[in-house]
C-alpha cells in the first residue's frame, strides 16, 4: 500500500546552483495544489538540525524563478555527516510531522538522504549541482547556466589571449568531474583540455602542442584546466618557461554558480520539482529523479546511488582531434 504522504519538507544541499529556485517553486505550488502542506527547511542539513524551518505557500516562491543561487540558502554540516546527526535529523522531521523531504543537491546531498530513508523518513531527490556528475540522469539543475556563464567568460579571455599572442590557461570549476571543461572546452575551441578524469600530467605534451602550433604560425593558445586538476598559476608559468610565450592563467570560480538560470534550467528544474510533488502524492518515495535519454524518470535511491559515470571516452577523443586538425593538416602537406 502506498505510503499517506500529507506534508512535506524542501531543502537544499551542497553548493549552489541556478535553477534551484525554479525547483523550489514548483516543489511548492505542485505539493500545495495536490493539497499537501510545506514547509520550507534554510540552510540545508545543518539548518534542518537547527530546526530552522518555516511554513511555506504558494507566495513564498514568488518572483524566485529567475534568480540565481537558492532562496532557502544552503550549508554544509559535519553534524549531519555522522550517525547520529542523522538519527537527530529523523527524530526533528517527526516531531514536526514531516511526512517527506525533497532534496535538492549533488551526490553527497543523496548520500545524506539515503541515511534520512534509514531511519524511516521518505524522501524524494532532484539533482541540484553544476558539476553534471550524477550517474543516474543526463542532465543536472545548473548545468546548462554554468556552461553558458563559464563559455561567455572564455570568449572573452580568448579575445585578449589573441590580441597579445598568449597562452591562456583558464580553470573552470569541477572538482571530481570534467564535464565543465569539456564542453567548454569543446565549445570555445580549446587547443587543450584537462580533465579529472582523463589527464596524465603530461605536461610535455601540452608543450610540445604549443611549439608545434607556433611552428605553423599560429599565434594564441587556449587551455581549459578542470578545478580537480587546478594548479593553474604554476603551471601557466611553467609552460611560459618552456615555451617562451607568455601565459597567463584565469580561474573563474565562484561566478559559475551564479547568475540567472537560463531557460532550460528553469524548464527541467520546474518539471522536476513538479514530478518529486506528484511522487510523493502517489505515496511512491526514496526516489531519485532523472533525465535520461530524452525522458523524466525516477530510480530508487540505492540504485541510483551505485551507478557510475565517467566521461564518454568518444566525446574526448572529439575534442583532442578538433584541437590538432590544424597541426595534422599542415603537417599531411
Amino acid at each position: 500500500m502506498a505510503r499517506k504522504i500529507n506534508k512535506i519538507a524542501v531543502l537544499t544541499s551542497g553548493g549552489d546552483a541556478p535553477g534551484m529556485n525554479a525547483a523550489i517553486r514548483a516543489v511548492v505550488r505542485k505539493a500545495l495544489g495536490d493539497g499537501m502542506k510545506v514547509v520550507g527547511i534554510e540552510k540545508g542539513y545543518q539548518g534542518l538540525l537547527n530546526e530552522e524551518m518555516f511554513d511555506m505557500d504558494a507566495r513564498s516562491v514568488a518572483d524566485s524563478l529567475q534568480r540565481g543561487g537558492t532562496i532557502l540558502r544552503t550549508a554544509r554540516s559535519a553534524e549531519f555527516a555522522e550517525e547520529a546527526g542523522k538519527q537527530k535529523a529523523a527524530r526533528i522531521l517527526k516531531a514536526h510531522g514531516i511526512d517527506g523531504v525533497v532534496v535538492i543537491g549533488g551526490d553527497g546531498s543523496y548520500k545524506g538522504a539515503l541515511g534520512l530513508s534509514k531511519f524511516d523518513v521518505p524522501v524524494v531527490c532532484l539533482p541540484g549541482t553544476i558539476d553534471l556528475d550524477i550517474a543516474c540522469t543526463d542532465y543536472t539543475i545548473g548545468f546548462d547556466t554554468a556552461i553558458n556563464t563559464a563559455m561567455d567568460a572564455i570568449d572573452k579571455v580568448r579575445d585578449t589571449s589573441s590580441s597579445h599572442e598568449r597562452c591562456s590557461l583558464i580553470e573552470v570549476m569541477g572538482r571530481n568531474a570534467g564535464y565543465i571543461a569539456l564542453w567548454c572546452g569543446v565549445a570555445s575551441g580549446a587547443e587543450d583540455i584537462l580533465l579529472p578524469e582523463k589527464y596524465d600530467f603530461n605536461e610535455q605534451e601540452i608543450i610540445n602542442h604549443i611549439i608545434e602550433s607556433r611552428k605553423i604560425g599560429k599565434t594564441h593558445h587556449l587551455v581549459v584546466n578542470a578545478e580537480g586538476i587546478g594548479h593553474s598559476t604554476s603551471m601557466a608559468r611553467r609552460i611560459e618557461a618552456a615555451t617562451g610565450m607568455e601565459t597567463r592563467a584565469t580561474i573563474l570560480g565562484y561566478m559559475q554558480r551564479g547568475g540567472a538560470p537560463t531557460c532550460k534550467d528553469r524548464f527541467y528544474a520546474s518539471i522536476m520539482g513538479a514530478y518529486a510533488a506528484d511522487l510523493f502524492s502517489q505515496g511512491k518515495v526514496n526516489r531519485v529523479i532523472g533525465h535520461l535519454d530524452g525522458e523524466f524518470k525516477d530510480f530508487d535511491i540505492d540504485e541510483a546511488l551505485a551507478m557510475k559515470k565517467d566521461i564518454p571516452d568518444y566525446y574526448y577523443q572529439v575534442a583532442k582531434a578538433l584541437s590538432r586538425s590544424i597541426i595534422h593538416d599542415r603537417v599531411s602537406k
